[in-house]
């Protein structure tokens, strides 16, 4: 399986809706908030397999110390196969000058993943969100 990856935006609604959907993310209810989103976003990186969007990593960034992921997903059927570290190596390589790369991870299984890729707990932080729907 050839893997491409890339960090121009080259992504439809469509694909980013597809990828979004076979992970179960509500954002892919949204497709037209979601690509203005990621079209608007400092950095986005992109794995393509045959065309199809595999998987995407974003972040935001201040310029100078924070840069926070804001998506890391891969499609389940690409899913163990190095995208997701991949794309992370190439967001820590993007911000190896900041001071901190932050995310916030909601379940158990997705902290060990990040653990693995070098992340740590934050000591005493809470996730946190106002959610308008």
């Amino acid at each position: 399986m050839e893997v491409i990856y890339t960090d121009k935006k080259e992504f439809t609604k469509e694909q980013l809706k597809s990828l979004f959907e076979s992970v179960n993310w509500f954002s892919a209810n949204y497709p037209d908030k979601l690509f203005t989103a990621l079209n608007n976003c400092e950095t986005v990186f992109t794995a393509w397999v045959d065309g199809e969007l595999a998987g995407l990593i974003n972040a935001i960034d201040d310029g100078a110390l924070t840069a926070y992921v804001h998506y890391l997903l891969v499609n389940p059927k690409y899913q163990k196969t190095g995208i997701g570290k991949r794309l992370t190596v190439m967001l820590k390589e993007k911000y190896k000058d900041y001071l901190c790369i932050a995310l916030s991870a909601e379940n158990p299984p997705l902290v060990n993943y990040y653990e693995n890729l070098g992340f740590e707990k934050a000591e005493g932080a809470t996730y946190m969100r106002i959610l308008n729907k």
